[in-house]
């Protein structure tokens, strides 16, 4: 009994530590950077964490169960998949702050951005006076979509945390296998491992909403300006590990080599 709960203890401050892999922290800045309410932070955390618990759990069950192998191929393009979803974060990040820009005026049409507060969420939109009145210009695509819904804000995260799963599975699923011989006990490490994970990122995603009101605090167009540094900064580390994954690895090679971790 002491041995199962040493197991599980390790495996939740474990997954706690993995929650603040570089890769994780980016991801969730850039959805977290327009987040003032730390409730609501932690449970975009919670939400990214249950979407990442999701696919260790089952890629990791299925590996222990049927000892499963994952080709060298298909785990490079399960982590590329992580660089990919980076890439996308900043690019929404970085169009959303383009589109709060101030556009040209013109005689007939004098552009300006203002600020909206949708409960605790800061959106700065273009608003433009004619002579017929004013318009907004349209949000983003998903924001039209799927804006009414009430989990639309922790959708993003639950599907990024889906997708960082993927790349974390195998070596986490290695790890156990080589450590624990019991399969009841190697798939009870798993889930307690998806709850630190789940714990450490409630606690990050808080933490980052805290800093960034404290900061923001009286400056204006701050929100949209940290948006703007998150998604370069999760673009330039998205292109950056998409170049280790397909050149450095050789992904598209047949020399890839691949080590989970």
């Amino acid at each position: 009994m002491i041995g199962l709960l040493s197991i599980l203890a390790v495996g939740f401050f474990l997954g706690m530590r993995h929650a603040t892999d570089p890769d994780h922290v980016i991801a969730v800045t850039t959805i977290v950077s327009n987040q003032r309410n730390k409730v609501r932070a932690a449970l975009i955390g919670a939400f990214w964490g249950a979407g990442h618990t999701v696919t260790i759990f089952l890629v990791g069950t299925a590996i222990i169960l049927f000892n499963l192998v994952i080709p060298v191929q298909l785990g490079l393009s399960m982590e590329l998949s992580v660089a990919v979803m980076l890439i996308i974060l900043g690019l929404l990040n970085i169009s959303g702050f383009l589109r709060s820009m101030p556009a040209v005026g013109t005689p007939e049409k004098i552009v300006h951005t203002h600020s909206h507060n949708h409960g605790d969420h800061v959106h700065e939109h273009s608003h433009s006076h004619q002579s017929a009145g004013h318009s907004h210009a349209p949000p983003v695509w998903m924001d039209r979509i799927f804006g009414k819904a009430g989990l639309y804000p922790y959708l993003r995260p639950f599907v990024v945390g889906v997708v960082h799963g993927l790349a974390g599975s195998a070596a986490v699923a290695l790890l156990v296998l080589t450590t624990i011989r019991n399969y009841h006990w190697a798939i009870a490490y798993l889930l307690i491992f998806g709850v630190g994970t789940i714990a450490g990122m409630m606690l990050i995603t808080m933490s980052l909403a805290s800093a960034f009101t404290m900061v923001g605090k009286g400056r204006q167009k701050f929100s949209s300006r940290l948006a703007f540094a998150s998604g370069l900064l999760s673009l330039g580390f998205g292109l950056f590990v998409a170049y280790q994954i397909c050149f450095v690895n050789g992904l598209f090679t047949t020399h890839a080599r691949w080590i989970p971790q």
